[in-house]
């Protein structure tokens, strides 16, 4: 996915803040799961994040190019799942690595709840392999 660098994303040091990476991989999995449509339109009801670990490599700065975020789904378990991220700067080098784990949430209960055999199905497709 093409995620575009927005001028708000800059820190005091003239690159993105380390916290508006977050964002950005949020872009790029989001698109991920509307591209699943009905499969995975229960996620979209209700899912949340339970974990992130970010690698930083180096720095991005602003420019009216996008950057470039790949995303993936790392494993599928029965109540969560995890996507990896790579983002790489505008000059194509990798400039951060990540994983975030999330599970899919009844709102009406309150609570965790499995992912259906079609949002399984679908995740399974974007597994990358190891």
């Amino acid at each position: 996915m093409r995620c575009q660098v927005r001028w708000s994303d800059m820190d005091a040091f003239g690159h993105v803040n380390n916290a508006r990476f977050l964002t950005l991989f949020e872009e790029a999995r989001t698109a991920l799961i509307l591209d699943g449509g009905e499969a995975l339109s229960g996620l979209l009801d209700g899912c949340v994040v339970t974990r992130h670990e970010i690698d930083y490599l180096r720095p991005v700065t602003y420019r009216r190019d996008p950057i470039r975020v790949d995303c993936w789904v790392t494993d599928v378990r029965h109540a969560s799942f995890g996507v990896g991220y790579e983002m790489f700067d505008h000059d194509g080098e990798p400039a951060a690595r990540a994983v975030s784990r999330l599970s899919p949430i009844s709102l009406p209960a309150g609570r965790p709840r499995r992912l259906l055999p079609k949002e399984r199905e679908f995740l399974d497709a974007w597994r990358a392999e190891s």
